[in-house]
């Protein structure tokens, strides 16, 4: 005899009920992680006798983030980020590198630092592919010639891995400086005028290398004359003049703020920044 189900009980649900997984409602998705501050540069002030090159500048970068640097000559950029990485030496203010403190954990926030000038200076005695060597063995990089073989293919490097470094031309030394700075995959790098001396097809590889290491994690910390770079590969930028930040943020609020249009250049946005500033200072 067939057993009534109880009144109150819950209902049965019928396969003839259950809508196809296409039809049921979408599964929130949740929002991405925010990204973590890979740099933070607070109350920063550098002087040379009685000129200060920069005062009181604060900024951060975080983690697969490229923050464009962009000022004219003399306003500060190469002593901020020659400063950054530990060649001159920091007085005033404070800079944090992957949460570690430049003065009082110097080791491990330059363990976390790669530095690339404008005009690299490799070792005359040591062969492209020493370089990387060297490179493995001073960041304690374990398994490193795969990413080595990859990153001298990239730069176009492998015909020149038994060059010497003072046989290098100024473009080979670029793309040798490019390669030793990718390989320990750092938490931030500082660049300072990167394609001086790269021919278009080096151009071209250094920019999607730039795009790479962002992907992968970094922040890296961009400075160029070039605008057209920076407005290509910027995702913030920080404007500064005369060792003074006059301008923080996105392309789209430096429009918004200080042009009021959506198709203003950067050009447009750096002459506007620093005319204001300049105004300001006479």
């Amino acid at each position: 005899m067939a057993h009534d189900r109880p009144a109150d009980g819950p209902e049965e649900t019928t396969w003839s009920e259950i809508r196809p997984f296409s039809e049921q409602a979408p599964r929130p998705v949740p929002p991405p992680a925010p990204r973590r501050t890979a740099l933070q540069v607070e109350n920063f002030s550098k002087a040379y006798d009685d000129t200060h090159a920069v005062t009181d500048l604060s900024f951060r970068a975080r983690e697969g983030e490229i923050l464009g640097l962009v000022g004219a000559n003399g306003a500060g950029k190469t002593t901020t980020l020659r400063s950054i990485a530990g060649i001159l030496p920091l007085k005033n203010g404070t800079v944090s590198v992957c949460g570690h403190d430049l003065v009082r954990d110097e080791l491990k926030a330059k363990q976390q630092l790669a530095w690339i000038p404008d005009d690299p200076q490799p070792f005359d005695s040591l062969t492209v592919f020493e370089h990387l060597r060297f490179t493995a063995a001073l960041y304690g990089v374990e398994g490193w010639e795969p990413r080595a073989e990859s990153l001298l293919t990239t730069f176009e490097l492998q015909e020149k891995r038994n060059a010497l470094g003072g046989e290098l031309s100024r473009g080979m030394r670029q793309k040798l400086a490019f390669c030793c700075a990718w390989l320990h995959k750092p938490g931030v790098v500082l660049m300072d005028e990167p394609l001086s001396g790269l021919d278009p097809r080096g151009i071209r590889s250094a920019k999607e290398a730039i795009r790479s290491l962002a992907r992968e994690g970094s922040a890296v910390i961009l400075s160029s004359h070039l605008l057209e770079l920076i407005e290509e590969l910027a995702d913030e930028l920080l404007i500064i003049h005369r060792g003074q930040k006059v301008f923080s943020g996105t392309m789209a609020e430096a429009r918004t703020s200080l042009i009021g249009t959506a198709d203003a250049t950067l050009e447009d946005i750096f002459f506007k920044a620093t005319e204001s500033s300049a105004k300001t200072d006479g």
